[in-house]
């Protein structure tokens, strides 16, 4: 059975592979046009595929994708909700340094720390600018949109600093350890009312794309921090701009926009309060152990005609 590795996770992992698994042809294939040579004959793809890849991988059975959000890998090969080829993801891979970086970013916000960062680069001591203007995380409220893996490891982490946790959420859950309430997705007005913290972990799907809109961010309390690690193109940026410019919105956090690379031109860079970091909240060290471990078990239950994991539901998005 040939297998093509189309994403590098280092030579010792090839090697691992091949001695985990020696009655399997691995091709490694790094750029396009090894891959769409590669896909001849391959039963099995790792890491990434574009649509000349796919379309010359006629054999193709099942394709493990090395991250969690899918939708961009459907929108060019709609042909995955026909079932014929298996999509897999590295779905819990990525919660725990995601789930840091949004308190993080909340923690930087709350203390100021870009100010006294860009005060330590002028050597300007300068205690009276933050009298009053630190604020303590307990006895805040935040409201998660989601309750997945990731906005559930967002929910413990900020329970423990004594924020007042709730979420909205498609599906009707108990709420999980250190989440008040999860309310359904109708009652997402009412989360917004309340909340000083606003974290966005819902995945891109046609019900979530622009789901956070103008009039939605008007509902913030005044002052609200936004943070949004899945996915661009579900909150509105000019109107998160806007509020920023206005004041009504405090600051916000993004690690990911509607349109990336951010252009350089982008009015998101230079407004008020904002953080911005290029889609790599988890990109941790231990990011990669967890992605190649994932892959290896997949690759055995394939071969034992076992259930695989995180089989991804390309209807759905999730």
């Amino acid at each position: 059975m040939k297998v093509v590795l189309a994403f590098d996770m280092g030579e010792a992992y090839v090697e691992e592979l091949r001695a985990a698994f020696p009655e399997v042809d691995f091709c490694v294939a790094y750029t396009e046009r090894e891959q769409v040579r590669a896909a001849v004959g391959a039963e099995v793809q790792f890491g990434l595929i574009t649509r000349p890849v796919f379309l010359a991988a006629k054999k193709l059975k099942w394709f493990h994708f090395v991250g969690i959000g899918f939708d961009p890998i459907v929108r060019a090969m709609p042909e995955f909700k026909e079932g014929k080829v298996v999509m897999t993801n590295a779905r819990e891979t990525h919660v725990v340094p995601m789930a840091d970086h949004v308190m993080a970013a909340i923690l930087a916000h709350a203390h100021r720390i870009g100010e006294m960062l860009g005060d330590q680069r002028k050597h300007h001591w300068h205690s009276e600018g933050y009298v009053r203007r630190i604020v303590e995380l307990e006895g805040t409220r935040m409201g998660v949109m989601a309750m997945g893996d990731i906005g559930r490891a967002v929910a413990m982490r900020a329970a423990a600093f004594g924020v007042e946790v709730y979420a909205v959420d498609i599906l009707a859950m108990g709420p999980p350890p250190g989440v008040r309430e999860v309310w359904p997705v109708e009652r997402l007005d009412e989360m917004l009312g309340m909340v000083d913290w606003l974290v966005v972990t819902t995945p891109l799907t046609a019900a979530t794309s622009g789901m956070v809109d103008r009039r939605r961010l008007s509902l913030l309390k005044e002052g609200a921090f936004v943070v949004v690690v899945s996915r661009g193109g579900i909150v509105d940026e000019e109107a998160l701009v806007a509020g920023l410019h206005s004041g009504k919105i405090g600051g916000a956090a993004l690690d990911v926009t509607a349109v990336e690379p951010l252009p350089e031109d982008s009015p998101l860079w230079d407004a008020p309060n904002m953080w911005i970091s290029p889609h790599v909240s988890a990109e941790s060290v231990q990011l990669i152990e967890r992605r190649k471990a994932i892959f290896k078990e997949n690759l055995r239950r394939y071969l034992a005609a076992e259930e695989l994991l995180h089989v991804c539901d390309t209807e759905k998005g999730y």
